[in-house]
C-alpha cells in the first residue's frame, strides 16, 4: 500500500490488547500492557509562522503542539499539507515549484478526538531572471500568416522559469505586429526586428517576411468516425500555386461541434474537444468540423464521433472482512502448490499480515495470519516467481524498522525467512520485488536494493537518493525504476537496463519531469500504439480550500490510535498520464480526475486501468488507444464500486487502498473493512 505518509512521527507507540481480524477469528494474544493516553492538543504554533521561500529553496519548518496547560507535547503526531500541489512538505522542511501566494494547514488531535488547526501563510517568489531568449522554428515569416513566438527564460542555475510573461514589440508596426502572447502577424515583405522584456532582461531576433506562397491547404486524415477519447493525428499539407509543398507554413487548427441526440436534450457541455500536440480527441459524441487555416488559405473536414460505450457491471463475488483494524495492502500470487493466495497488510494494526486461499474467488478462505514487530505494515508484494515475500514496516518497538522476508515454500502458511534493515531505519513505507532484487523505500529519502537469491540471507547490493526530494513509490519494469518523489515529481533511473548506463550495483539517473505530484507510480507499456505512458497519482489528505473541503478526519484518537466509528476519511488530487515513450522528452498528454475524491495505487492490464480512488471506491477504466485529455470525460469508465459496509472499522465509509486485477476477477482493500473479489459481468451479445 502507498498510505498516507506522516508529517511527523506519532505521539507514542501504543500497544494494543488482544486483536482480532477476518470473522472475529483471533490473531494473537495481548501483545503488552496499555499505556497512558497522550496528552491532547490545544495549540499548535509554527516556527517560522508564515513561510517565505524562493523557488526550488528548501526551508526548514517546525510546528510544536502544546496542551491545555501550555506544555509542550513531545513527538506530537502533526500533519502539515498545503492547498497547493506546488507546495512539498517534508518532516522538517518545505520546498516549492511555483511562484505565488498559499497557504498550509497544520492539523493535531485535540480534545474528544476533535482536530486541532492552524493556518500557515506562504509566499513563495522566483530566484531573479537572469536571460530570457525568443524562440521560434524558423527566422522567415510570410505576409498574412500568424506565427507563434515564444519566450524563455532562465536563473543563474541555468534552471528554467515556466509561466513567464514579457513585454513584446516590433521595430515596425507596418511590416508585423505581436500580441501579448508573442504571436506574430506578417502584415508585408521586408525585415522586422521582434523584442521582449522581462524583469529586466531583454532579447531581440530579427525575422525576414516575404509574400505569403501558400494556395491551398490539403487534409490529410484518413479518419471519419471514431469513439470518444480517440486520438486522431492533425495532418495538413501547404502547397503553391504550381502545386509544390511549403514546408514551412505555419497552419492552424480549430473545430465545429454540433451534439447527437444524446447531448443536445441536456444542454451542450463545454470543452466538447481537444484540439493539442497536432492531434485531436472529442469528449463528447457528435459531429466534429475540424478546420485548417493558413493565412487565406483553408480546409475542412468533418467526423462523426460515436458514444463509447464500455460500461460493466460489477458485482462483488466474496469478502475477506477486516474490521476490527484498518487494511492495507494486498498482493496476490500462484503458490507452489498451484493454488492461489493473497497476502494483506493492517494499518495501525500492530504488525499483523494475513493470508487467504482465493483459488476459488467465489469463497474467499483465510488460511494464516503473521507477526511482525511493526505499528502498520503499509506495504506487501511477491516475487514474480512467487518464491518469497515480503512485509514492509513502520513504528517497529526498536525503531529500527525494515523489512521482513517471507519464504513461501508453503504457501498457505507463510514462514519467516529473515529481516532486513541495513539504512532502512526510517520506516519502510513501500517495497518492490523483481526475482532477485528487493527495492526498498528507506524513510522517504531513497531506495535501498536487496540481494534476495538467497532469502534467508539478503545482503545489501546499492541505493539510490535524488536531492530534494522525498520518494513515496515506485515499480520497476526492464531494469528501470520509476519513482514518484514529491518535490522532482516522476525520477527514472537505470538500475540493470544498461541502456543508459546504470547497473543494479551503480544505479544511473536517466531523466526526471516535474510534475505536481509524488506519490503513485505506474509504467505501462501499450502494445497496440508502442507507446510506454506514465500514470502518476496524487494523494492529497487535506481538501481545505475546495468548494467541498471535505470531513477533516483525523487518523488518530486522543488515545493515539486510530479511531474506531467516527466520520468517514475523504481525499482529494487525481492521476496524470504522462507520455515517456521517449525519456528524454515526456509529455503530459491526459489526467484521470474526479474533483470529489482523490487518487491512490494504480495498476493497468491490457489496456485496462484499475484505480484505487480512496473514498471514490475501486473503478476500472478504459485506457485503450492514444490517450489526451480526462478520461473521465471521454465515458472511458468501465465500472465503479464503493464498499459500503455497515460493520466496517468505519461503518460505510468507503475507503480502497489498492486494487489488482487477478485471473479475470478484481481483487481489492478497502481501509475500513479489508478484502473484497468482484467480477465484471460480459456485455450480452447483440444478435
Amino acid at each position: 500500500m502507498k498510505m498516507l505518509t506522516p508529517r511527523t512521527r506519532v505521539v507514542t507507540r501504543i500497544l494494543r490488547g488482544a486483536l482480532t481480524a477476518l470473522c472475529a477469528a483471533p490473531l494473537g494474544l495481548s501483545v503488552g500492557a496499555q499505556v497512558a493516553p497522550p496528552p491532547a492538543a490545544a495549540k499548535l504554533v509554527a516556527e517560522p509562522a508564515a513561510i517565505a521561500l524562493r523557488v526550488g529553496q528548501s526551508l526548514t519548518v517546525k510546528v510544536r503542539a502544546y496542551d491545555a496547560q501550555g506544555k509542550e507535547i513531545p513527538n506530537a503526531f502533526v500533519r502539515v499539507q498545503s492547498t497547493s500541489r506546488t507546495i512539498r512538505f517534508t518532516e522538517t522542511t518545505v520546498t516549492a515549484t511555483a511562484a505565488g501566494k498559499f497557504e498550509a494547514t497544520a492539523t493535531a488531535t485535540g480534545v474528544n478526538g476533535a482536530p486541532v488547526l492552524l493556518t500557515i501563510p506562504i509566499t513563495v517568489t522566483w530566484p531573479a531572471l537572469t536571460k530570457v531568449e525568443i524562440t521560434s522554428a524558423s527566422t522567415t515569416l510570410y505576409a498574412g500568416l500568424t506565427t507563434p513566438v515564444r519566450l524563455s527564460g532562465s536563473h543563474a542555475d541555468n534552471s528554467e522559469r515556466t509561466g513567464l510573461t514579457g513585454t513584446w514589440r516590433t521595430s515596425d508596426a507596418k511590416l508585423a505586429t505581436v500580441n501579448r502572447f508573442g504571436d506574430v502577424t506578417a502584415l508585408a515583405p521586408g525585415s522586422v526586428a521582434l523584442s521582449v522584456e522581462a524583469e529586466g532582461q531583454r532579447a531581440s531576433k530579427t525575422f525576414t517576411i516575404t509574400a505569403n506562397p501558400v494556395a491551398r491547404l490539403e487534409i490529410g486524415i484518413p479518419e471519419s468516425q471514431l469513439r470518444t477519447g480517440e486520438v486522431i493525428h492533425l495532418k495538413a499539407t501547404a502547397r503553391r500555386t504550381n502545386g509544390t509543398v511549403v514546408a514551412d507554413a505555419p497552419i492552424t487548427w480549430s473545430y465545429t461541434y454540433v451534439p447527437d441526440d444524446s447531448i443536445a436534450p441536456a444542454g451542450l457541455p463545454g470543452g466538447a474537444g481537444i484540439v493539442q500536440f497536432d492531434r485531436f480527441a472529442a469528449n463528447y459524441p457528435g459531429r466534429y468540423t475540424l478546420l485548417a487555416q493558413s493565412g487565406a488559405a483553408y480546409a475542412q473536414w468533418a467526423v462523426q464521433v460515436n458514444p463509447r460505450d464500455v460500461r460493466q457491471r460489477i458485482e462483488v463475488t466474496s469478502r475477506g472482512n477486516i474490521n476490527t483494524t484498518h487494511t492495507s495492502d494486498l498482493w496476490p500470487w500462484t503458490g507452489k502448490d498451484g493454488r492461489d493466495y493473497v497476502l494483506v497488510g493492517t494499518w495501525g494494526g500492530d504488525g499483523w499480515g494475513l493470508v487467504f486461499d482465493i483459488t476459488d474467488m467465489d469463497n474467499i478462505v483465510k488460511t494464516d495470519s503473521i507477526r511482525v514487530d511493526a505499528r502498520t505494515i503499509n506495504d506487501v508484494t511477491i516475487s514474480p516467481d512467487g518464491r518469497y515475500g515480503v512485509i514492509s514496516r513502520e513504528g517497529a518497538s526498536n525503531r529500527v524498522n525494515g523489512v521482513v522476508i517471507l519464504d513461501l515454500a508453503v504457501p498457505a502458511h507463510p514462514k519467516i525467512a529473515s529481516t532486513f534493515d541495513q539504512e532502512l531505519t526510517g520506516g519502510v513505507h513501500n517495497v518492490f520485488a523483481t526475482t532477485d532484487y528487493l527495492f526498498a523505500i528507506s524513510g522517504g529519502q531513497k531506495y535501498v536494493i536487496i540481494d534476495v537469491r538467497d532469502i534467508a540471507k539478503p545482503t545489501y547490493v546499492s541505493e539510490y537518493r535524488h536531492p530534494n526530494a522525498r520518494i513515496h513509490d515506485l515499480w520497476v519494469r526492464d531494469g528501470i525504476a520509476y519513482s514518484a518523489q514529491g518535490g522532482a515529481g516522476v525520477v527514472v533511473v537505470d538500475v540493470g537496463n544498461g541502456k543508459y548506463g546504470g547497473t543494479i550495483e551503480a544505479p544511473k539517473l536517466i531523466a526526471t519531469y516535474q510534475v505536481n505530484s509524488g506519490h503513485e507510480i505506474f509504467p505501462y507499456f501499450q502494445k497496440k500504439t508502442g507507446r510506454t505512458y506514465l500514470f502518476v497519482g496524487d494523494e492529497e489528505m487535506s481538501r481545505r480550500g475546495r468548494v467541498w473541503e471535505g470531513t477533516q478526519y483525523s487518523l488518530s484518537g486522543p488515545d493515539g490510535k486510530p479511531p474506531r466509528g467516527g466520520i468517514a476519511q475523504t481525499s482529494g488530487g487525481y492521476t496524470h498520464i504522462i507520455d515517456f515513450t521517449d525519456p528524454t522528452k515526456p509529455m503530459a498528454v491526459g489526467r484521470y480526475h474526479l474533483e470529489d475524491y482523490g487518487s491512490h495505487d494504480i495498476i493497468v492490464e491490457d489496456d485496462v486501468l484499475y484505480q484505487a480512488y480512496y473514498d471514490g471506491g475501486v473503478r476500472v477504466v478504459d485506457v485503450s488507444g492514444e490517450l489526451m485529455g480526462n478520461l473521465t470525460d471521454q465515458n472511458r469508465e468501465i465500472a465503479v464500486f464503493k464498499p459500503y459496509d455497515p460493520d466496517a472499522f468505519t461503518a460505510n465509509a468507503p475507503f480502497v487502498m489498492n486494487a489488482m486485477p487477478w485471473k479475470g476477477r478484481v481483487l481489492f482493500t478497502d481501509f475500513n473493512s479489508g478484502l473484497w473479489a468482484a467480477k465484471l459481468i460480459p456485455k450480452p451479445v447483440v444478435q
